[in-house]
């Protein structure tokens, strides 16, 4: 059986945003709110999961994720509103 892996973006409470790539999004998203995940998210900040992907693979899911990292923040906020007119204009 294979693994399932998720990209996922977080939004914080001060509107910054956190992308990552997880197993288990639940266990993921409380452990960055309980500031043991990534160095971004031990600000302090309360996140909140606005967005995720599945995908079959870790490779995958990382192509994926370096791909979105080098997007804009208003392509990303277009991804996160599921408006896919705006994100193919940007």
């Amino acid at each position: 059986m294979k693994s399932q892996y998720y990209l996922y973006i977080l939004r914080g409470n001060i509107n910054q945003l956190y992308i990552g790539i997880t197993k288990d999004i639940s266990k993921r998203v409380l452990r960055h709110n309980n500031k043991n995940g990534a160095k971004f998210t031990k600000t302090g900040n309360d996140f909140t999961l606005v967005h995720q992907e599945e995908y079959p693979d870790l490779l995958s899911a990382m192509r994926r994720e370096k791909q979105l990292k080098g997007w804009t923040r208003a392509k990303k906020e277009a991804l996160i509103a599921g408006d896919l007119g705006l994100l193919k204009k940007l």
